[in-house]
């Protein structure tokens, strides 16, 4: 079984993110779990979301403690957070920021950052990132594929904002395969 954790704030889509992840991967054949955390529950408070994937049925449900990927929608959360705590070694940590973060990242962690709030603005028109950071996590873990999170961003949004949001993701899937 592998697992996802994604840390952002309340209104940032990060429950919406997990919901699309998991409708691809099921496209795809494996079995996956997606279900959030919140805690205070208000606009701009942290709050996690979490992914399961499995070639067999999944039985637990507890919370994503040791993931194998983490992402982040919002770096600020890293002084506030424990963003890296329980990722395990030869993971993957996805964040969204223009900053280095080397010096933060904990050794044996591959580190992908991308502006996907400048995607976000640039393609959407406004900061709302999680379409860009799923792309991106489709290309760095391969749990997804691209053609699965069209059709699971399809279902999810209007004619008028699927396209954009598609973009959003091929963008930062480009940006993620050409990630050391």
């Amino acid at each position: 079984m592998r697992e996802l954790r994604i840390h952002g704030r309340g209104g940032q889509g990060s429950v919406t993110a997990a919901e699309l992840i998991a409708i691809a991967a099921f496209e795809s054949g494996v079995y996956v779990q997606a279900f959030p955390a919140f805690g205070v529950e208000r606009r701009g408070a942290p709050v996690q979301a979490f992914v399961r994937f499995s070639d067999s049925k999944i039985r637990i449900r507890s919370q994503v403690y040791e993931p194998d990927y983490i992402i982040v929608q919002d770096s600020t959360l890293i002084k506030d957070v424990n963003v890296f705590y329980g990722l395990k070694k030869g993971g993957i940590a996805i964040i969204n920021t223009e900053k280095s973060l080397e010096s933060v990242t904990p050794e044996g962690i591959r580190l992908i950052t991308l502006d996907a709030t400048q995607i976000a603005l640039d393609v959407l028109g406004t900061p709302i990132t999680n379409t860009a950071l799923i792309g991106a996590f489709a290309a760095a873990s391969g749990e997804i594929t691209l053609p699965a999170l069209r059709n699971a961003l399809t279902h999810r949004f209007s004619p008028e904002l699927v396209e954009k949001n598609i973009e959003a993701a091929r963008r930062a899937y480009e940006i993620a395969q050409g990630a050391p």
